[in-house]
């Protein structure tokens, strides 16, 4: 296995919440429980609804460009042949679907308009399987005007990038 096809193969981990080998609409319920536990926030009220409705939204595009076979779950094969390659030549693609979900993710972790700080982006990337070295370093990197805080569009651009191009 190349060294790319094992670091795609981690992003397929990182999405593979329950570990049971397939990604499945589970997984993307898995992780909106995980960061409303994270930060104190209920599943009922407003953002823990909408961080479901966008972790929803966030599996239909994700089964849309993987699931091939139509079975309601993506395999590894398919995540690294056919979703990573798609993504990696439409990024923009991998951020439309995802930025619903970070949205409300990062507004359940208390962002404002100014966006969030850093400490807490790298918590919001960890619960969503980032390693915690990686989280920290990638949300220090993502405060580029210096202002202290990441704005929603820096962490979906980031987020897009860390599963979609194998550094």
């Amino acid at each position: 296995m190349s060294t790319d096809e094992r670091r795609i193969a981690a992003r397929f981990a990182g999405f593979d919440q329950d570990g049971n080998g397939y990604i499945d609409r589970e997984d993307f319920y898995v992780a909106a429980k995980a960061l409303l536990a994270e930060f104190g926030v209920a599943a009922r009220s407003e953002r823990g609804q909408a961080l479901f409705a966008g972790a929803e939204a966030f599996w239909q595009g994700m089964a849309g460009i993987a699931d091939v076979d139509g079975d309601q779950r993506v395999t590894r094969e398919e995540f690294v042949t056919g979703a990573v390659k798609r993504l990696r030549d439409n990024p923009d693609r991998f951020a439309e679907i995802a930025r619903p979900f970070l949205r409300w993710a990062l507004a359940v972790a208390g962002a404002d308009e100014a966006g969030v700080d850093a400490d807490t982006a790298g918590r919001v990337l960890g619960v969503l399987g980032v390693e915690a070295d990686v989280a920290r370093a990638a949300a220090e990197a993502l405060d580029t005007d210096g202002s202290g805080r990441i704005s929603e569009d820096a962490a979906v651009r980031a987020f897009a990038r860390y599963f979609t191009v194998p550094e």
